[in-house]
């Protein structure tokens, strides 16, 4: 069979990215492949045998390399970050016409490692590969996993844990920080080369860098506001992990909220909570801010350039908006009664995604409460608003990746247990769907199975 990649990042300048070979490791294992995933976009597993996944081999047409980006770091810019330790082998154009990066993460040192090992450890790998795919299973645009693989080398970080190489797809690896990297060396020619290749690949429909950068906006805009239609949390909305084709990308520390409240913080290092729950949106308007900047040399009307962004505050609240009308099956939207019943989350402690969940299905949420009174005083009004017929069920997931779960699993994972991690990604494939026999799987952590932190893994 041939080979697979068609390739086009690499035609880019060579200030781009430096070509960079993965760094072969001693004893690979497969943990799982994505067969569903590569039927979508086109290969198979005898297009990624073991030895490609762990980086042992590199395949006829593959390109890699290891792309330049710079990046915005909890408010502090880095001129050069780049890909640390993850090498793109290439890009597959799929049935459906869309072209997809292929890439190994944890695939070793490149170019940008500074000072890093470039590998990954199998919990950072096995979190993202489970939380991707439930978020796609969710219907939250997102970076996809085609494998996970095991090493049989040790990587070190506060102790030795085992090693591990994620297969990433993606419809592409640019980010925010890839324009600002050409921005901080004020090379304009390179600007306007990136700007058309992501134009092209992207948004086709965009002709010029501003309709472009109305194009990323309004992406950015729909993605953040399902992430808080979930109780989603990225945990490091840095510059470098905000994505031009508005998908979700890097699930270092990234947790989903037990009770709900804004300013829910997981990330062990977010310490001033600038990636809380509630501050997303803006954070999201705040890395656009920094797209636009890069656009300036290119447009010239900074005028322009602010009303683009300044557009995001209505699409993001119309998306919103648009999303808990549906969860809370309400007959017409109604922001007002939406914003209240979260702020009643909040001083309840309630659970938000068994709040939604039992609702949709007509079951009791007084004991979700604090004060069963409040519950029964605002199910009132919600009846009086609510559409009887509404399908709430198809919007309101029955499981999602509770943190408790999910750390359980990458525990057993390091042991070499790989049997719970199978487990929870069955459940999660299905999230809107009742699962009987696993409802486990729904119940927030007891008070000992509490998650108070999570940690990026590099």
């Amino acid at each position: 069979m041939p080979t697979p990649f068609d390739n086009s990042f690499v035609n880019l300048p060579k200030s781009f990215y430096m070509r960079q070979d993965p760094v072969p490791v001693s004893a690979p294992g497969l943990v799982r492949f994505n067969h569903d995933l590569a039927r979508e976009i086109g290969v198979d597993e005898g297009d990624f045998p073991l030895e490609v996944l762990a980086g042992n081999a590199v395949p006829a047409k593959a390109a890699p390399l290891a792309a330049a980006y710079a990046g915005h770091q909890f408010g502090n810019f880095v001129p050069q970050l780049g890909d640390g330790r993850a090498v793109l082998l290439g890009e597959v154009v799929g049935p459906d016409g869309i072209r997809r990066d292929i890439q190994l993460k944890g695939a070793g040192r490149t170019y940008f490692s500074r000072g890093g090992d470039g590998r990954a450890a199998i919990g950072p790998v096995l979190r993202e590969y489970l939380v991707s795919e439930a978020m796609h299973a969710l219907g939250v645009p997102t970076t996809r996993a085609l494998a996970a693989i095991t090493t049989g080398e040790p990587v070190q970080r506060e102790t030795p844990l085992p090693g591990a190489v994620l297969t990433r797809v993606a419809q592409s690896h640019l980010r925010v920080g890839s324009f600002q990297f050409h921005y901080a060396r004020q090379d304009k020619t390179a600007l306007e080369t990136l700007v058309e290749y992501a134009r092209a690949r992207h948004y086709p429909e965009a002709k010029t860098p501003l309709e472009f950068l109305d194009a990323v906006v309004a992406a950015q805009a729909r993605l953040v506001a399902k992430w808080m239609g979930l109780g989603f949390i990225h945990g490091v909305m840095n510059t470098d992990n905000c994505s031009i084709a508005g998908e979700t990308i890097d699930y270092g520390p990234c947790a989903f909220m037990d009770s709900y409240h804004p300013e829910t913080v997981f990330s062990s290092i977010d310490r001033k909570a600038r990636y809380a729950y509630g501050n997303q949106p803006k954070i999201a308007q705040w890395n656009l801010a920094q797209l636009a900047q890069t656009l300036v040399p290119l447009v010239g009307e900074i005028d322009q350039l602010e009303a683009a962004l300044h557009r995001f505050d209505d699409l993001y609240a119309a998306e919103f908006t648009r999303i808990f009308t549906a969860k809370l099956g309400l007959a017409k939207p109604d922001t007002d009664f939406i914003l209240a019943t979260l702020k009643m989350m909040a001083d309840e402690g309630v659970d938000f995604t068994l709040f939604f969940r039992r609702l949709a299905y007509g079951q009791d949420i007084s004991d979700l409460f604090e004060a069963p009174t409040t519950a029964k005083t605002w199910h009132r009004e919600w009846l009086k608003r609510s559409l009887p017929n509404a399908d709430m069920k198809a919007v309101n997931p029955v499981f999602i990746p509770r943190n408790h779960r999910v750390e359980a699993v990458l525990k057993a994972a390091e042991q070499g247990d790989f049997a719970p991690f199978e487990k929870l990604h069955a459940v999660l494939s299905a999230p809107f769907t009742e699962q009987p026999e696993d409802a486990k799987f729904e119940a927030p952590p007891s008070e000992d199975e509490r998650v108070l932190a999570t940690f990026c893994g590099t």
